[in-house]
């Protein structure tokens, strides 16, 4: 039976930055973002949708569509403004959503044809009816937040070069936690919901490959809910992997039934181990005379932990490198996302630094957390808050560390090697880059700093096709 409806084309872009491309490039595994693949699911069927994920695709601006709909994080801002750029020149209308949309919609409705702000599964069906009438507003913004009741299954099939699995959804939504640098209170009004288990269950069964990761900011929020979820798809014999908070090693049942349910990692926001840090985060929740014994308990039930570990709070001063190198081998962490604070626009935090004349500069594609400090840090100075975190990154996953903390933890070591030795490749690739600052500032080996620049290009070449000037 022939559609009433026109059929219309919307290409989705999951955006990324070209420091963020730099460094992963080379990680063996690399999860497959979520936000897409879902939004595709809110779009009517007689939209034509394809999805471009710029990690392991390049953007293609001469492909027939009547709109584009781009995701961006705050540093793949710029780079998502230039993409918007081209395809309007093209005459096709750009939408922009995302965190840096929910937190400067202003500044984004500068570079698109409309904007959403915070959650677009409501709105987005709207939106591309207004497009069909001609008739598309500046701003979207839901006045009620998705229940998650009913929510479609994420369109699976547009999720490109993974290898290791396309099964990525969510069981909860939000974080009851404001910690002052998170973004997460702004994108989810800090209001916690909850997916049927059932419906959960259900959408798990059609799920392709054995791998899952639920996207929860913090599947342990309401921890009845999660104990009725891991023994709901306990039977599926999935391997599953989530993020939660360090609370919940002390619940010995949550973790005996999220490792039968197939749990074989979770990724824990443990940021620094300087407690005065952790205070002034208003993250009080966290206890780091706790952490090594959170680490033991979660290896006790063979479950790996991968720890958020960030430099540069208040009360770090040149010594918090290496100490806390030190303490994660020694605790037998699995492994850690290593990186400076990011005072993300319009977060308490910014606003505070900003308040202080603490900021730098308002470049957003340096709020990467990686290549750039964007802000002064109280105890040092930014060279050497960025080299110090490229020193500890490089140690914490050196070989000899990897052997060491593989050693101590024996938890899953056939694919925790694989992922350490993916990380310590995508280190070395750029070369030695960083000091210990305890011990003065030596300057880099040019045959490094030339290894590390020439990478950049190489990646900037290969990107997106852009017949642009590289972007620094």
């Amino acid at each position: 039976m022939k559609s009433k409806f026109p059929r219309y084309r919307v290409e989705l872009i999951t955006a990324e930055s070209e420091d963020s491309l730099l460094v992963r490039h080379r990680r063996l595994i690399r999860f497959p973002q979520l936000t897409m693949p879902l939004l595709a699911a809110w779009t009517p069927d007689h939209w034509e949708v394809s999805h471009t994920d710029e990690i392991v695709q390049r953007v293609d601006f001469d492909k027939p569509v009547d709109l584009v709909g781009i995701t961006a994080n705050t540093p793949a801002a710029p780079h998502a403004y230039t993409l918007a750029r081209e395809f309007r020149r093209r005459g096709v209308t750009v939408v922009i959503g995302g965190p840096h949309a929910t937190l400067l919609p202003e500044e984004v409705d500068q570079h698109a044809d409309a904007v959403v702000v915070g959650e677009g599964e409501l709105v987005w069906p709207q939106l591309l009816a207004d497009f069909e009438r001609g008739e598309l507003k500046h701003i979207y913004k839901s006045c009620a937040l998705p229940d998650l009741k009913n929510m479609p299954a994420p369109r699976w099939d547009l999720i490109k070069g993974r290898v290791y699995g396309k099964g990525v959804t969510i069981a909860t939504r939000g974080c009851p936690f404001a910690c002052e640098y998170c973004t997460i209170p702004q994108m989810y009004q800090r209001r916690m919901r909850y997916r049927p288990v059932g419906e959960v269950v259900d959408e798990i069964k059609r799920m392709p490959g054995r791998a899952l990761i639920f996207w929860d900011d913090h599947i342990g929020a309401n921890r009845a809910y999660a104990k009725e979820l891991f023994t709901a798809i306990a039977p599926l014999k999935r391997w599953w992997t989530s993020q939660c908070t360090a609370e919940v090693a002390f619940d010995d049942e949550f973790l005996t039934l999220a490792a039968r349910s197939g749990c074989k990692a979770l990724f824990l926001g443990l940021e620094t181990i300087s407690q005065a840090s952790l205070n002034v985060a208003n993250k009080r929740h966290n206890h780091a005379t706790e952490y090594r014994e959170v680490i033991r308990r979660f290896h006790a039930h063979g479950i790996a932990v991968q720890a958020g570990v960030v430099f540069g709070f208040d009360h770090d001063d040149r010594s918090i490198f290496r100490t806390t190198v030190e303490f994660y081998r020694s605790a037998g962490l699995d492994s850690a996302t290593v990186s400076v604070l990011i005072p993300f626009p319009n977060t308490p935090i910014f606003k505070r630094l900003e308040a202080e004349g603490r900021i730098l500069t308002r470049d957003w594609s340096k709020y990467n957390g990686k290549k750039d400090v964007v802000f002064q840090p109280a105890l040092m100075s930014p060279q050497e808050l960025l080299m110090g975190m490229e020193w500890a990154a490089r140690r914490f996953y050196s070989l000899p560390s990897v052997i060491e903390r593989m050693a101590r933890s024996r938890t899953g070591l056939w694919w925790n090697i694989a992922r350490n030795l993916g990380y310590h490749l995508a280190l070395r690739n750029f070369g030695e880059v960083g000091f210990n600052p305890e011990g003065g500032e030596p300057q880099l080996d040019r045959q490094n700093e030339n290894a590390c620049r020439g990478a950049k290009h190489a990646l900037t070449r290969r990107r997106t096709g852009l017949k642009l000037v590289e972007r620094t």
